[in-house]
């Protein structure tokens, strides 16, 4: 259960923070609500507290979790599966639809392993953005250190 002030991650929609929570009627019944701010977007957002955990709500994840992410982002041997691009948009969307950091980190990793080879597409370039930005939120709360740092060490893995 979440607090007043408490960051959490919204999957999607990245990192935010809480802050209300409210009670509404909805058909009847009174419902508690998280009321969280996107931090990239400044969008409001409005999660029912009941369902909260089923719709993937949670945490920023611990140190061990970023020192994860970042043997996830090294594994430079994958081998990407040739298959039409969207196809490929569909199963990464999936995965950054999660909210699993480490799904989000092989996407991003097979992406910038993926320009090795191709121009990629509009699509799978604005998958690259997202899930970039969705990484770095988080692994800069988790370590206390600025998007630019957490931006540069994952630039420089795949310099």
């Amino acid at each position: 259960m979440f607090k007043k002030g408490d960051m959490a991650v919204y999957p999607g929609h990245g990192v935010g923070k809480i802050k209300k929570i409210e009670k509404q009627m909805v058909a009847g019944e009174e419902h508690s609500f998280y009321v969280m701010e996107v931090r990239d977007t400044s969008m409001t957002v409005m999660i029912p507290v009941a369902t909260s955990e089923k719709v993937g709500l949670r945490a920023i994840i611990s140190g061990d979790d970023v020192k994860e992410v970042f043997k996830i982002l090294k594994m430079k041997d994958v081998e990407i599966v040739a298959q039409p691009w969207n196809q490929r948009y569909r199963e990464y969307m999936e995965k950054i639809k999660s909210g699993s950091v480490y799904e989000i980190g092989s996407v991003l990793r097979d992406l910038f392993v993926l320009t090795e080879t191709k121009d990629l597409s509009f699509g799978e370039r604005k998958m690259l953005d997202s899930a970039r930005t969705l990484l770095v939120s988080e692994i800069a709360l988790a370590n206390s250190s600025t998007e630019d740092d957490v931006t540069k060490e994952i630039e420089a893995i795949f310099a």
